[in-house]
């Protein structure tokens, strides 16, 4: 009889501890690897000066360094060492009237703005006809809000090159400040001059625009 009850302590000893195992709380899982934060997405905007009463407005996305610097970047060119002058959506610039960009006229108009950028050299700007691509015929997956939306040419400007209005070089400058994000400003107008100044990191630079009336052509 002693013999059963210690038999039947013993089961009930065995069979506590393994509901104590059963039951006990499983140990915590480890903290998941957050993910590394994305670059924000390229912020637009539109900068604008006013010219003896005509408007010169550029359009244009504005991408982040986010830790490169700009002559990695330009290295990255293609050979023919042309750059979007911006991000997304083709950069603009449209003016009401006539003006001389670098002493070039311009006539009234809305163009696509790219930039030339040898490996070694001053910048020059380059104002093309050509309007852009849809979004939808380079990304079929494109979201219908911005399907229709106009992109650079990305795969050769070659393709447009026969459209070019204007190439001007441009004056290398000090900047102002140092800029994570790309910069275009225009200075606001005086007797009809402006300027419109690219700035990136460290570097910038700029090219004249002034009204074109009175100027012979």
């Amino acid at each position: 009889m002693r013999v059963r009850l210690l038999s039947l302590a013993a089961a009930a000893l065995v069979g506590g501890v393994a509901s104590a195992q059963t039951s006990a709380p499983a140990p915590p899982r480890p903290a998941a690897t957050p993910r590394p934060a994305r670059p924000p997405a390229a912020a637009r905007e539109t900068v604008s000066a006013t010219l003896n009463g005509k408007k010169v407005a550029i359009d244009y996305g504005r991408p982040g360094l986010n830790g490169r610097k700009v002559d990695d970047l330009i290295a990255q060119l293609p050979p023919d060492r042309v750059w979007r002058a911006g991000a997304n959506e083709v950069t603009t610039l449209t003016t009401e009237g006539d003006v001389l960009i670098g002493g070039k006229r311009v006539p009234a108009g809305k163009y696509s703005v790219y930039v030339y950028a040898p490996a070694g050299g001053d910048w020059s700007l380059i104002l093309n006809t050509d309007p852009g691509v849809p979004l939808k015929t380079i990304f079929p997956a494109a979201p219908p809000e911005r399907a229709d939306h106009l992109w650079p040419i990305l795969d050769g400007y070659a393709k447009i090159a026969t459209k070019e209005v204007v190439r001007v070089p441009m004056k290398p400058v000090t900047p102002r400040e140092a800029m994570d994000r790309f910069l275009i400003s225009m200075e606001p107008a005086r007797d009809g001059v402006s300027a419109i100044t690219l700035t990136w990191g460290d570097r910038a630079w700029t090219v004249d625009v002034k009204d074109a009336a009175g100027v012979a052509r």
